[in-house]
């Protein structure tokens, strides 16, 4: 990689008061190493064709000429700079999820596409998140292996119930203590001020307009955007939509029945298969699944590396392994190694769930996830609602519902040290240009009514794919990258009641 290059390109577009040094500020591009917070980013980082910079933004915009962050960027150049549209800005969901990685595991996909030609792929990571600094940290690798193994969660005795919220107040006084920056960061890590780096960003790469391409959580962001700054948006593409409108319970009620229609669809899938954990009957698949897991509840399972497979680890790994068929085979894998007495497979999986590493490392994304998640929404405090919630939710998804009673269940949220900054809401965006919204009918985290939800709220274009999985643009579906593309480079939205398949 030469030597690190220093572009100044904006201001660009609309400056808000104050600002002004942000938004005009140079970036250094150089290589990516350095940036790097594990050996599996150390070999991903390692490209000629990735650069990386930072970006300075305040810690609270409320008062820009206090602390200031850094956010991380990756960039991949436009294969063809004369024909060069400008930026394409992407997240990649969670919240919590990094950008860098996004777009250096999109390497090799990303170079065969008509937008690499005309569009720079920009990644960050959100502030908190992955190589932006400060993180925010919470529990360090032993200390999560530890609360996994503990399983705690959703006991119905009265010591069990008080066990939990002592080990959620521990966490969340462990998050302000180990956070650079301590509860002022986290009082601003939340979507709405993401969003405001976002067009810092916008303005620094020398783009007047924004391009943005945001799945799951990043369509929150997107949409939060442009509530924000309407005027500010050249294109978006929103995929596996959340619903802002919707609370925190709702929001999971919803992504529990999600999850079952997954189930039930990686069922049908199984009974096909010579050697399905399952059985050849899908009716029966969540009764089988039960008698599968529910034994974890009293006797974990060894996993092969000194660990032991909990419930907690099996269903966990269940549910990453829902996000996308191409894990289809590793869940049945590991439900048959279960019925063997072994957890290895699925452990796995819930490792790649909670991010952790090979070496027993954790990435930080959980810890962000819950930090962003617990500003972004006013916390559930009221036993009643609580213990309805855990039920509609049980009720919702039956292959991970235990058999327990539901119970009055404080999460992180509800003792967490600094007040939300964000709630659920219709958004407005007046003066906003369309956009696209892609959703699957049967995404497992994200529900299709929620993009059909959030189009119609941004009067926006909705473009359909009939499948299992989340999130499709990008990703090998030839039709959804037809359609997608584009937009994005044409700004034409699909015919309304277009619709794909693989």
């Amino acid at each position: 990689m030469p030597s690190a290059a220093v572009e100044k390109r904006g201001p660009a577009g609309p400056v808000p008061s104050g600002l002004a040094s942000f938004y005009g500020q140079p970036l250094s591009w150089g290589g990516c190493l350095s940036f790097a917070t594990n050996s599996t980013d150390r070999q991903a980082y390692d490209s000629d064709a990735l650069q990386c910079s930072r970006l300075r933004v305040p810690l609270d915009y409320t008062k820009p000429k206090g602390p200031t962050i850094s956010v991380a960027l990756m960039r991949i150049r436009a294969s063809d700079q004369g024909a060069r549209i400008g930026s394409l800005i992407a997240n990649p969901g969670g919240p919590g999820g990094s950008g860098l990685e996004l777009v250096a595991n999109m390497r090799r996909t990303w170079q065969d596409t008509a937008l690499a030609k005309r569009f720079d792929l920009v990644g960050f990571d959100p502030r908190g998140i992955g190589s932006s600094q400060p993180a925010v940290r919470c529990l360090t690798g032993p200390q999560q292996d530890r609360v996994r193994a503990s399983d705690l969660d959703d006991q119905t005795s009265p010591q069990g119930l008080a066990a939990y919220e002592r080990q959620q107040r521990q966490y969340t006084a462990a998050c302000a203590a180990n956070t650079g920056l301590g509860k002022a960061m986290l009082a601003n890590v939340g979507t709405r001020d993401v969003a405001k780096d976002l067009d810092v960003l916008r303005s620094a790469l020398g783009d007047p307009k924004l391009t943005y391409l945001g799945y799951s959580y990043g369509t929150y962001l997107g949409s939060t955007y442009a509530e924000d700054f309407p005027k500010n948006v050249r294109a978006m593409v929103l995929d596996g939509a959340v619903d802002p409108t919707e609370g925190e319970v709702q929001q999971t009620v919803a992504q529990g029945t999600g999850f079952q229609t997954a189930f039930q669809q990686f069922a049908l899938w199984c009974a096909r298969q010579p050697q399905c954990a399952l059985g050849d009957n899908p009716a029966n698949a969540t009764k089988a699944f039960r008698a599968l897991v529910n034994p974890l509840l009293d006797r974990p399972v060894p996993s092969g590396d000194g660990r032991s497979l909990t419930y907690d680890d099996a269903t966990i790994g269940a549910i990453q392994a829902l996000y996308s068929q191409q894990y289809w085979g590793y869940l049945n894998s590991g439900l048959n190694e279960l019925k063997q007495g072994g957890g290895r497979t699925l452990m796995t999986l819930a490792d790649v769930y909670d991010g952790r590493n090979p070496d027993g490392t954790y990435s930080n994304e959980q810890d962000a996830f819950n930090a962003i998640r617990c500003v972004d929404q006013p916390p559930v405090t009221d036993p009643k609602v609580q213990k309805q919630a855990q039920q509609e939710y049980k009720d919702a998804a039956p292959f991970l519902n235990d058999g327990r009673p539901a119970v009055a269940q404080a999460d992180a949220c509800a003792v967490w040290p600094v007040p939300p900054t964000s709630k659920p809401h219709d958004p407005r965006a007046p003066g906003l240009p369309p956009v696209l919204v892609v959703s699957t009918t049967n995404d497992p985290a994200t529900p299709y009514q929620a993009g059909v939800n959030l189009a119609k709220a941004l009067k926006g274009g909705l473009l359909t794919f009939e499948g299992t999985q989340h999130t499709a643009f990008l990703q090998g579906i030839a039709c959804v990258d037809k359609y997608g593309t584009a937009y994005l480079t044409t700004l034409r939205l699909p015919p309304p009641g277009t619709r794909c398949t693989r």
